[in-house]
């Protein structure tokens, strides 16, 4: 395995760190304070200006997979996604979000040319966003066979009935599309061929937002997570995404790269953290000495950067996998990292808050939400728990027969 970044992928590294260092770091006081001015739930200016600037600098749509569209590798956009992870709002600049980044891969893999016009064409302009509803509230959607919202098919209509939660993006005002995820045949024997995913736009009647989740008190306003009702919604039987009883293999061939992204993104969030903390145990004097060198500081900075470099080398390896041999046989190891990358930027996130002390929990150093959106993707895309799991399954049956 060579993980040697090439000259193209070096290059584009420093012009997303250029970019950041230009305009996300200087601007995200800028940015957190349109957003608490007036209506929380509209588009900063500024985010829009970011995007302009990434895009004529040719710094835009990153993500997109070679063959299709896309010129990078998983291999060769985990270094620049990484970057990209070290603001919370670096990500969208770039047209690189969750979730639209796996929706736009949904359309790309899956959908008819019809739908890639209507939907994936403004999503990859920017003009848009999305949302993805499969969890829903009254039932432990860690699995997904548990789903009950439905999709009925009537006439050259699917009527769509159900409630779904946690569902990203669905409060922001320019999201206009769902990737819904519901059964079309319950009654089937094969509990993965029941689901299937419809697109559902947002201004459908029936689509309800009850209510926005916020995680530890934060709304994530203009994006944030929220409780949707999908009642009596009727949308054209065009809108079924490759064909009913496919769903989960939609969320396969979704879910494998939407992990992926997030732990390069929690990678550049705990060197982040990591940066704070050094900075700050640097800067302060106690009991006659730079925290820096109290011990149990330098232990915990050296505990850091093993972590950190452990996460990385292991979300490389994911990478040069899915792109040599799939993410179906990479998928023992993108469980591993999707377990390991959080717990990594939990433990190094939290220590940079104790190395702050009292600041560290309020909003002066982010570090308090930087830890909540940490925290969030121990649950996001499957649960520590189903993720060890599968990777115990997948381990006992290498010995089944010896």
């Amino acid at each position: 395995m060579d993980f040697e970044y090439t000259d193209k992928v070096k290059e584009l590294q420093a012009r997303v760190s250029a970019f950041m260092e230009e305009n996300v770091y200087p601007g995200e006081e800028t940015m957190y304070a349109q957003i608490g001015e007036g209506n929380r739930w509209e588009a900063p200016a500024l985010m829009e200006e970011w995007k302009a600037k990434a895009r004529a600098a040719g710094l835009w749509n990153l993500w997109q997979p070679k063959g299709h569209g896309g010129t990078l590798t998983n291999l060769e956009y985990a270094p620049l996604c990484e970057i990209m992870g070290r603001s919370p709002f670096a990500p969208e600049a770039f047209n690189c979000s969750a979730p639209d980044t796996g929706n736009m891969e949904v359309l790309l893999r899956y959908g008819t040319e019809a739908q890639k016009k209507q939907w994936l064409e403004p999503l990859l302009a920017g003009r848009i966003r999305s949302c993805f509803a499969m969890t829903e509230p009254a039932v432990a959607s860690s699995d997904a066979t548990n789903i009950e919202a439905r999709i009925v098919r009537d006439g050259d209509h699917y009527v769509i009935n159900g409630r779904k939660w946690w569902s990203s993006g669905a409060p922001d005002p320019r999201c206009r599309i769902f990737i819904f995820m519901g059964k079309t045949d319950p009654d089937n024997p094969d509990r993965h061929r029941q689901q299937s995913m419809i697109l559902v736009p947002a201004d459908t009647p029936g689509v309800t937002i009850e209510k926005v989740l916020p995680v530890f008190g934060y709304d994530d306003a203009p994006h944030g997570h929220a409780q949707v009702r999908f009642e009596n919604v009727r949308v054209p039987a065009s809108n079924m995404l490759l064909g009913e009883g496919r769903g989960f293999e939609i969320a396969q061939g979704r879910l494998g790269p939407g992990r992926i992204h997030h732990c390069m993104r929690l990678i550049g969030l705990a060197e982040r953290a990591l940066e704070k903390m050094c900075k700050r145990t640097m800067s302060r004097v106690a009991f006659g000495k730079p925290v820096s060198e109290q011990t149990v500081t330098q232990e915990r900075i050296a505990q850091s950067r093993i972590l950190i470099e452990q996460a990385r080398l292991l979300t490389l390896k994911v990478a040069w996998m899915m792109d040599k041999v799939g993410n179906k046989v990479a998928k023992a190891e993108i469980a591993m990292i999707k377990v390991a990358a959080p717990n990594m930027a939990c433990e190094v996130i939290d220590w940079a808050i104790q190395a702050h002390g009292g600041g560290g929990v309020t909003d002066d150093f982010r570090l308090a939400h930087a830890y909540a959106n940490a925290r969030l993707l121990r649950l996001a895309d499957g649960p520590d728990e189903v993720h060890r799991n599968q990777i115990a399954r997948i381990e006992l049956k290498k010995h089944a027969h010896r």
